[in-house]
């Protein structure tokens, strides 16, 4: 089993920025790529973004690509997500992923990712 918290939601004002982590504890000697994803208030969960350990590789949904900077510590299981520039639509909770079969792919769709975790509060005040 694999165990995975995000930390580093809260309040912020629009333009600022925020930096999320997410650390995976237990089995993590499979890991090899994390990847996060949101879900606003009455809206479907939508990709954000996704990184490889394998060469470093990173993809992002369209709606962040430019503001937000996915990264990753392999020798700490550890994935960030840097955001910045933030608007009031960026709100929602955001949840980081572990997809097992990172090692071959960055895969956008929720039903790749293997474990979550239990999500963290980002609010964009306007």
């Amino acid at each position: 089993q694999i165990q995975l918290v995000e930390s580093g939601g809260g309040l912020v004002q629009a333009g600022g920025s925020l930096r999320l982590s997410c650390a995976a504890s237990g089995r993590t000697l499979s890991i090899y790529g994390m990847g996060w994803f949101r879900q606003a208030p009455g809206k479907e969960r939508e990709f954000v973004a996704a990184v490889n350990w394998n060469g470093g590789r990173t993809y992002y949904g369209d709606s962040v690509k430019g503001r937000f900077t996915i990264s990753g510590d392999n020798a700490k299981n550890t994935v960030y997500l840097q955001m910045n520039a933030l608007k009031p639509e960026d709100t929602a909770v955001y949840y980081c992923a572990l997809d097992l079969h990172a090692i071959l792919r960055l895969s956008v769709r929720g039903a790749d990712y293997d474990y979550w975790g239990p999500g963290t509060q980002v609010t964009v005040s306007s």
